[in-house]
């Protein structure tokens, strides 16, 4: 197959994946609820927490730096955290086990009226799991963005967002990639309507 071709299929792949999600029943109103909860979280003072592994982690950390730094236009900074910072992740999985890293931290950081986010492409991820079984149990609401039919994860969150019409881990985080920068610009409208 041509590169051409490639580029071709891919994105067409890409935009089936999404008309998916668009046209599945519940899922907008999933993500108007996503919206609410975090809206809720920031109008309340508290801070946004968010884990993942790979590259969910690093759209984690993404998904945290949108709102410490800023989206589109200036405005003040929200609290949020991206989870595993490499001392912590190091001392954590060394002394406990990896399965640890997030649950320690959203512990020792986390209050009730926070929001916890884990980003898992197969929903199985044990690290991601610890966390939301400590954050339940400090009153800490969690939603989960997810893949591959949403795994433990699913039943284990306040909100499950899966991804469906796809078994690839790509176009599962290029889907919560899009969820991500919509739910950033929903919470701005809503906090800061004079940047819109």
């Amino acid at each position: 197959m041509s590169t051409h071709n490639l580029w071709t299929n891919s994105l067409t792949e890409a935009q089936s994946v999404l008309k998916t999600f668009i046209s599945a029943p519940g899922q907008i109103e999933k993500c108007d609820q996503f919206s609410k909860l975090l809206i809720e979280t920031f109008t309340k003072g508290g801070n946004l927490y968010t884990c993942g592994n790979g590259g969910s982690h690093c759209d984690a950390m993404h998904f945290a730096e949108e709102f410490t730094g800023r989206y589109r236009k200036d405005r003040k900074p929200l609290g949020a955290l991206a989870l595993g910072d490499p001392s912590h992740t190091t001392c954590v999985s060394n002394d406990y086990g990896f399965e640890h890293i997030f649950s320690r931290q959203i512990e020792g950081l986390g209050r009730e009226g926070d929001l916890l986010v884990g980003l898992s492409t197969s929903g199985q991820s044990k690290n991601v799991i610890e966390a939301f079984k400590v954050a339940k149990t400090k009153g800490i609401k969690t939603v989960a963005l997810l893949g591959k039919g949403g795994g433990e994860l699913k039943d284990l969150s306040d909100l499950a967002i899966v991804i469906e019409g796809t078994e690839t881990s790509d176009r599962i985080q290029e889907m919560h990639i899009k969820l991500i920068h919509t739910v950033i610009e929903t919470v701005e409208r809503e906090l800061f309507p004079e940047n819109y």
